[in-house]
């Protein structure tokens, strides 16, 4: 058989060039999110197999321990940024000034300060920042009436209003921090999921929200409500199952020799967690953030993700600043502990551009840095010589070679001697795996023909007849249609 083989594809080197043949990019991968600290879906594996939260962040947090605050501290989130006009109901107070909490307010800039009105009535101008305060436990409403853009919500705590950029204000929440984890919980998992993962996910919001801040101290604020920092929903967040999982923590955070460190958490691991400096490419390592097996994260929907299928031409759109010329390739430079892009090489007509695996995510929109990138070229030429008979799978339904080496089926016949070769390249790929050429018949594709890839990636195939065909390689690479006519 490999005698035959190697007969089809010395017959096909004989083949006169084309100027250029369609190419494709195929992009495949695993995991959702930075990669770093706990996974998600990865705890909620690990808590339906009975794992306590103790241990669920012992897993994801090397050498960390659990510790108690002594104070609970207040935590501000931005709400709402740079908006000409704050809406806001249920305040009873803007500093000694009493208010009505069934009445709407707005705030604006106003002369050297916060301007106050009730609807066309200026009641207060104050200096920033302007503290509007609800009644005991209950929920202030942000965006009290219809704003485009704006989804109203409810936050317990306070409200504080400072100038933004270009003229407008800033509505912040300041609150106690316990008030805000649960407010954040069941907005970063869903609040059915087991309890030993709600209080796994309790712990790493508390402990994130005292050892990170996104603004500065002129800024006012601490966290944003989005994944900028951790997903924030205030009162509309709050569940029974959620609430119950930050009471039974009350106040527990993740230490690392005596100190609360940094929990960044994420969705999905794809199986295996990332070490920080290797996902925030040039940040310093952490012992306690390394990359770690992730053995009941597949669970997840993006456990792994692809193909994702593009031109040369898309590709080189998506890549623009990044790709000189028109785009070939990307090869892979370095890898982190998981299998997680760190460097690669954005490889055009015109030269070649060092990137990191985030400015690729960014570039074309991807769900980690857990990828695989293959590009496939093909063209159709007119051979010179006459060509021996193919391998031909013994039944038109058989499945593409992998491209992992295995061979197709034993069964060998002659096939129908086409007037065309099908050749190009596959970026990357392994000497001496298969690939198949695949014919279009009746709206589906089935395998015509097999053969070795050769040096460089090359594969040269011949048709064995008119029809549209494209080339697989592995798992879901496939290349683009060519015609033989």
């Amino acid at each position: 058989m490999r005698s035959l083989v190697l007969l089809v594809l010395l017959a096909c080197l004989a083949c006169a060039p084309t100027a250029h043949g369609a190419s494709r990019l195929v992009i495949r991968g695993a995991g959702f999110g930075h990669g770093i600290g706990m996974s998600q879906y990865g705890a909620y594996g690990l808590s339906l197999q009975g794992v306590s939260y103790r241990d669920i962040l012992a897993r994801y947090y090397t050498g960390t321990t659990l510790a108690k605050l002594d104070a609970t501290p207040d935590v501000r989130v931005l709400l709402q940024g740079s908006r000409r006009t704050l809406r806001v109901r249920g305040v009873v107070a803007a500093g000694d000034r009493e208010l009505d909490p069934d009445t709407t307010y707005t705030v604006t800039r106003g002369g050297d300060g916060l301007l106050l009105r009730d609807g066309d009535r200026e009641l207060l101008t104050s200096a920033p920042p302007m503290r509007l305060a609800a009644p005991g436990e209950e929920a202030f409403v942000l965006g009290g009436v219809s704003v485009p853009g704006v989804r109203d919500g409810r936050y317990r705590g306070a409200l504080e209003v400072r100038p933004g950029s270009g003229g407008g204000v800033n509505a912040i929440n300041a609150l106690d921090l316990e008030t805000y984890v649960r407010g954040v919980v069941s907005a970063e998992s869903p609040s059915a999921w087991p309890a030993e993962q709600l209080k796994a996910q309790a712990i790493a919001a508390r402990t994130y929200a005292i050892t990170s801040r996104a603004g500065s101290l002129s800024d006012g604020f601490d966290q944003y409500a989005d994944v900028r920092s951790q997903v924030y929903r205030g009162v509309d967040a709050e569940r029974p199952s959620t609430d119950a999982a930050v009471s039974a923590t009350r106040s527990e955070v993740v230490t690392f020799a005596g100190k609360p460190v940094t929990t960044f958490f994420f969705s999905t691991s794809g199986g295996h967690t990332e070490s920080v400096e290797n996902s925030f490419v040039g940040s310093a390592p952490r012992p306690w953030l390394k990359g770690v097996k992730d053995p009941y994260d597949n669970l997840s929907p993006k456990h792994r993700w692809g193909p994702i299928r593009m031109t040369d031409r898309q590709a080189t759109a998506r890549l623009r600043g990044l790709v000189r010329g028109r785009f070939k390739s990307i090869k892979v430079l370095r890898r982190g502990a998981s299998p997680r892009i760190v460097y690669a090489e954005v490889v055009g007509t015109g030269g070649r551009t060092r990137v990191t695996g985030p400015q690729l995510r960014r570039a074309f929109g991807l769900f980690d840095t857990w990828a695989y990138f293959t590009t496939v070229t093909t063209a159709v030429r007119k051979p010179k010589a006459p060509a021996p008979p193919a391998i031909v799978p013994p039944s038109t339904t058989d499945p593409a070679p992998g491209g992992g080496g295995v061979a197709p089926p034993a069964q060998v016949r002659a096939a129908a001697v086409g007037r065309s070769v099908i050749a190009g390249t596959i970026t990357p790929a392994r000497r001496g795996a298969w690939v198949a050429l695949q014919r279009r018949v009746g709206g589906r594709w089935v395998t015509a023909v097999s053969a070795l890839v050769r040096d460089g990636g090359r594969y040269a195939v011949r048709a064995p007849g008119a029809g549209v065909y494209r080339v697989r390689y592995g798992d879901g690479v496939v290349g683009p249609d060519v015609r033989v006519r």
